[in-house]
């Protein structure tokens, strides 16, 4: 290779890159730019969030402060009403027990609290969004991308433009996770609304309904089973994203987990490890039954 570069141009054999002056120039500019953004807006932007803290740290509150005993039992029936399972109801007291036998049980609460907070935030921003991309193939060609490029990022890139306007703490790290898990909840939104049958639509047109009424009585209706797949994806990628955003400030298992790498301890590691899959596997569990449920009282009312 070194003979056959000798013998062709220098502009065919090195790659044409722009000068390094010229890199570190617009580098600063965007950087320079983008704190300066900070500092005009960055009050503003806390002013903004606030809400956001406090009802983060309301529901850590109530997690952590509620007796053991409660909190078991509402998770028990929350989990049995969704799944109308023996099996996955008694695997969830018996996960959540050993969680508490190992000592865990106050940090499970707070990553209960981040990954519900996250879950609701995103469910609360992606049906909209999948709302708006099932009925404009604009929108969807626009917001595409942009999905595109969330979920292919490496997850540690979205802590450095969260940290630079929020600082270090709870708020950054939620928004972290937010923005990791929010792709899933808006495709799978639009898809399921764009797999509802047209022949259900060209029925509903003929008894004179709406845009809104087929959309609220028609479509989010059958389109159910697959946005419940997608709050089950959002809350395994808000799990998946606790442990690094604990390098920002999160509590809970996430930060167990880092400092157990940081300090090489393996069974600190591995019990916050389970405990995190536990929780996983309770909410996956749980979920996609409530998701089978949904698509076969579909089937009997549409079928």
């Amino acid at each position: 290779m070194a003979s056959l570069c000798s013998m062709l141009p220098e502009l065919l054999c090195k790659f044409p890159a722009i000068d390094d002056t010229t890199i570190r120039t617009a580098r600063k500019t965007i950087d320079d730019g983008f704190k300066g953004f900070v500092r005009a807006y960055g009050n503003a932007i806390d002013s903004l969030v606030q809400p956001l803290q406090w009802f983060l740290n309301f529901l850590e509150g109530v997690f952590v402060n509620t007796p053991w005993i409660i909190i078991l039992a509402a998770m028990v029936a929350v989990v049995y009403a969704g799944s109308r399972n023996m099996r996955i109801t008694i695997g969830t007291a018996l996960a959540m027990a050993a969680i508490g036998l190992v000592g865990l049980w106050n940090d499970t609460m707070i990553t209960l609290a981040m990954v519900t907070v996250c879950t609701l935030i995103s469910i609360l921003i992606g049906i909209p969004i999948g709302i708006v991309m099932a009925r404009s193939d604009r929108a969807q060609g626009i917001v595409n991308p942009i999905l595109d490029v969330m979920q292919t990022m490496p997850s540690f890139v979205y802590l450095i433009p969260v940290v630079m306007i929020f600082g270090i703490g709870k708020v950054p790290g939620l928004i972290a996770v937010v923005i990791y898990a929010v792709p899933p909840m808006i495709r799978l939104t639009n898809l399921g609304i764009r797999l509802v049958d047209k022949e259900v639509l060209e029925a509903a047109d003929a008894f004179g309904s709406s845009g809104w009424q087929k959309l609220k009585n028609v479509q989010m209706p059958l389109a159910l089973p697959t946005i419940m797949a997608g709050i089950n994806q959002t809350i395994m990628m808000s799990l998946a994203m606790v442990v690094v955003a604990s390098m920002i400030g999160v509590g809970g298992l996430g930060r167990n987990v880092l400092q157990a790498i940081n300090n090489q301890f393996f069974t600190v590691g591995f019990l916050n490890g389970f405990s995190l899959v536990a929780i996983a596997i309770i909410f996956d569990r749980t979920s996609q039954a409530f998701g089978r449920r949904l698509q076969k009282h579909s089937e009997v009312i549409h079928g």
